[in-house]
């Protein structure tokens, strides 16, 4: 996201993302944009930890792996990619806020930017594991392995990213967006176009595709009679409850990947409303308040019901 204090040929200007403006200080806008995605993300956080901790509450640490079923860990892992982004984000729209600049030094907006997009890739791919596995529970009676102790999981989603994000800093790919830090707003373009721009609509539009479909199919379930009512009975409820948190996925980035989408049809981000970058603050920022509702409401029971598969 380029500053809407810029104009595109001043672009061509500038050798990195310190020379364009800080986004809203000329229009007035700085404030109406920190003070709302700082209170989103000090909520995100506090409810992330939340999570955490009633996972937590009732089961032994020890048992994650051996006891622990696939949508309980999963609530973790999501959970601890919202807090350790917000934790992050926080920190860095606090440091503009106070100083009405970006964040400097250099190196340290660049570290900002590699761990929020390390989590960022993370809870992207996790949450579309979530729903291809959900997807084949339902329509393949299928169960797909993480490998022992969720190896394959944890690999794809948390190794991977991390090794993207480490060629990317070597490349100096991360700083400051007029924004926040993230991808350097001159710089970043390859990192911003492999991380976000291509992965994030894509992934949304499957996700999504696969969610409906999914839906359906639970509904369909409550159309018909079958002679194994109990272990069907299991089976939706455990596509259900995971299925929620593709559905928070969902509502938390669509604003993010339509940006992305809306980039590769103008000659500058300039040309895109700047409501969506209103729209952006809030729903990206609150994404452990969405995932600790969808817990509360459909994964509190657990241990009094059915396990999640």
């Amino acid at each position: 996201m380029v500053s809407n204090n810029t104009t595109q040929s001043d672009r061509f200007l500038f050798k990195n993302g310190y020379d364009i403006p800080v986004y809203g200080l000329v229009k007035g806008t700085f404030y109406y944009i920190h003070i709302p995605a700082i209170v989103c993300i000090a909520a995100s956080l506090v409810c992330a930890l939340a999570t955490i901790i009633l996972s937590f509450k009732n089961r032994r640490a020890g048992e994650f792996f051996p006891k622990w079923s696939k949508g309980q860990r999963l609530v973790v892992y999501i959970s601890t990619c919202d807090g350790l982004f917000s934790f992050t984000h926080l920190l860095d729209h606090l440091q503009i806020l106070f100083t009405m600049d970006h964040v400097r030094p250099k190196v340290l907006c660049a570290f900002y930017g590699f761990i929020m997009t390390v989590f960022v890739v993370a809870q992207i791919l996790i949450a579309n594991v979530v729903a291809i596995n959900v997807f084949v529970m339902m329509f393949l009676n299928k169960n797909i392995s993480f490998g022992k102790f969720d190896c394959g999981l944890l690999i794809w989603a948390f190794v991977v990213p991390f090794l993207g994000a480490t060629v990317a800093a070597a490349y100096d790919q991360f700083g400051p967006m007029g924004i926040a830090c993230f991808y350097d707003a001159v710089n970043g373009h390859v990192a911003n176009m492999v991380f976000t721009t291509i992965p994030m609509p894509v992934i949304l539009v499957v996700n999504i595709v696969l969610y409906i479909l999914t839906f359906i199919k639970i509904r369909s379930y409550g159309k018909v009679i079958v002679p194994n009512a109990i272990t069907i009975g299991r089976h939706v409820k455990a596509a259900t409850r995971m299925s929620m948190f593709v559905l928070a996925f969902v509502v938390q980035w669509w604003c993010f990947g339509l940006y992305w989408v809306w980039v590769l049809f103008v000659d500058s981000p300039l040309e895109i409303p700047g409501y969506l970058s209103y729209f952006g603050t809030t729903f990206t920022n609150l994404g452990g308040v969405l995932n600790l509702v969808v817990y509360l409401k459909m994964f509190r029971n657990t241990n009094r019901t059915v396990p999640i598969s």
